[in-house]
């Protein structure tokens, strides 16, 4: 069962950067581990390596917006944030760059809030109920997270209300110091 905070039997340990309801489950596109197994020959990099509740297939961060719902088995799912990585994941690969080249590929998966309850098993479709047209990439977000953003970029972010609260006022600081900056250049 895909519930409200997480799936049946998939307890997080640290519920401030994991799970709860804007980050119940983490997607992770199949297509990525092709990348990683050239970056990492020899590991062996199983299905959920990346500690993704789905592995899904066609389903890019540069398909996804964030705000779009999907149905999965009887469940809806709505996305909302690129998955940053943390140093458990440094751990498990047994390398601590994975984090920095997760970011500079924005290969970072996405996590979804629950909309409906539901029962999901391995193999069901995913299909997409609504798109979020005004709203930002999951690659955008990352993007934005990772390099120098430009103001545009960083309002539009701001203004999709589907990103979580967390996400937006991190760009307001952002924007707010980009504005500061311009000011300080102006002068």
């Amino acid at each position: 069962m895909l519930r409200t905070l997480n799936l049946d039997g998939d307890a997080q340990a640290d519920l401030s950067v994991h799970g709860g309801p804007t980050r119940a489950v983490y997607a992770y596109p199949v297509e990525h581990y092709q990348y990683w197994r050239r970056e990492f020959p020899g590991m062996d990099l199983a299905p959920g390596m990346f500690g993704e509740n789905f592995t899904i297939e066609g389903l890019l961060e540069t398909d996804v917006n964030i705000g779009d719902r999907f149905r999965i088995g009887t469940a809806e799912v709505m996305a909302t944030a690129p998955r940053l990585p943390c140093y458990k994941l440094g751990i498990k690969f047994g390398r601590s760059d994975i984090l920095k080249k997760l970011l500079v590929t924005r290969y970072t998966g996405f996590y979804c809030a629950v909309l409906r309850e539901g029962e999901v098993r391995a193999g069901d479709k995913i299909e997409r109920l609504g798109r979020d047209e005004a709203g930002v990439s999951v690659d955008e977000v990352a993007h934005l997270y990772a390099f120098r953003p430009d103001a545009a970029m960083l309002q539009r972010a701001i203004d999709t209300k589907s990103l979580p609260e967390t996400w937006r006022g991190y760009f307001r600081q952002q924007l707010d110091k980009l504005n500061a900056d311009h000011e300080r250049n102006v002068t």
